[in-house]
């Protein structure tokens, strides 16, 4: 795949470095961001061109960045957030400068994706992150806590400690704000910073809520095929488009992922992919773990994930998504090396064979 890609969080955060990524076989592209901004606070152009630097010398692009976090004064919808939403766009025209194509970013409420264990162990020796629902704790700030602390130093993506550190503060905030109130602050965001993204060819990549339903009474409103035509119908534009995660989504039994990405990749709504894997670990399939991207290693089918974007004449950017931590690494939970370039080397292994089948 042209446009391959691997998450990385920078030289000062990240065990991995680029010189170790460019010798992944296929990967051409680096996801990357940067970490050290508050949220809402407009990107500093000399850090962009600096994180922009460091990938070119690598022998790597860099056209996606994951993510720009949005202040939560713009998901709840106070008087403050249009000072944020300039700062967004700001930042919009700043990354485009650079050749940043895609923007990924989500719209939960409070937390990012949710794990109730960062270092569960499997037979085979390796870690993975892992959701109980029987195991989320009733007090936030304990799940807080809990999470951000990470994993041998390492934290998790979206639940850095300043972040978090007013939680029962921002629940206050949201008490007020259901599903209809979200969605109607994240048109009033999409209105605002879709002409900045049209005239900068930047498009807007929504990411699914993980898991896709609602926690701790907040509402959740990326879950599924019908949430996302119901986003895309807030502003009709291919600026305003979708990361089809296929964890994120497949959480949920009942959504069908082939059939997702086929429409939403069809229409030109959907310019990133997060290909990972999954496997339910009870009858009732609200239990999992993240597992290797092999098919037959979890509980989606990554062939039937692959066949439907070419079907759809998929030519975006992806990268794999949470793996374990294997051969003794001590890596970030779910983003480790070893078993995320596994995940690349299986996927393209896919994509050739599937676009040549095509072929014949």
């Amino acid at each position: 795949m042209k446009n391959m890609g691997f998450r990385w969080f920078g030289s000062a955060d990240d065990p991995i470095t680029l010189q170790e990524i460019r010798q992944i076989p296929g990967t051409t592209q680096v996801v990357g961001a940067l970490y050290d901004v508050p949220v809402g606070a407009a990107w500093p152009e000399a850090e962009v061109a600096q994180l922009k630097a460091a990938v070119t010398a690598a022998g790597l692009k860099l056209e996606v960045i994951e993510s720009v976090n949005i202040h939560d004064d713009i998901k709840i919808g106070l008087p403050s957030r249009d000072r944020y939403i300039e700062n967004y766009k700001q930042t919009i025209r700043t990354l485009a400068k650079y050749g940043i194509k895609v923007i990924c970013y989500n719209f939960m409420p409070v937390f990012d994706w949710l794990r109730t264990n960062l270092a569960a162990e499997l037979p085979d020796g390796s870690n993975v992150m892992a959701y109980d629902p029987s195991q989320l704790v009733s007090d936030p700030d304990e799940m807080v806590t809990k999470i951000s602390t990470g994993f041998k130093g390492l934290q998790m993506p979206g639940w850095e400690p300043e972040r978090l550190e007013h939680v029962k503060a921002l629940f206050r905030l949201y008490r007020d704000v259901d599903a209809e109130k979200l969605t109607a602050n994240l048109q009033y965001f999409l209105e605002a910073i879709m002409p900045t993204c049209e005239a900068c060819d930047v498009r807007m990549a929504m990411h699914p809520d993980d898991p896709p339903f609602n926690l701790f009474g907040l509402p959740r409103i990326c879950k599924n095929r019908d949430d996302m035509a119901q986003i895309a119908a807030l502003y009709d534009s291919k600026y305003n488009g979708f990361t089809i995660c296929t964890g994120s989504l497949g959480e949920n039994p009942e959504n069908d992922l082939p059939a997702i990405i086929r429409e939403f990749v069809g229409r030109d709504r959907a310019p990133f992919i997060h290909a990972r894997n999954i496997k339910f670990t009870n009858a009732a399939k609200t239990q999992f773990h993240e597992s290797s991207h092999f098919s037959a290693a979890g509980s989606l089918d990554m062939y039937e994930v692959m066949q439907a974007l070419a079907d759809s004449g998929f030519d975006g950017y992806i990268r794999p998504d949470h793996g374990r931590n294997i051969w003794g690494e001590d890596g970030r939970p779910g983003y480790g090396l070893y078993d995320r370039a596994l995940g690349i080397a299986y996927l393209n292994g896919l994509w050739e064979a599937v676009t040549k089948a095509q072929r014949r």
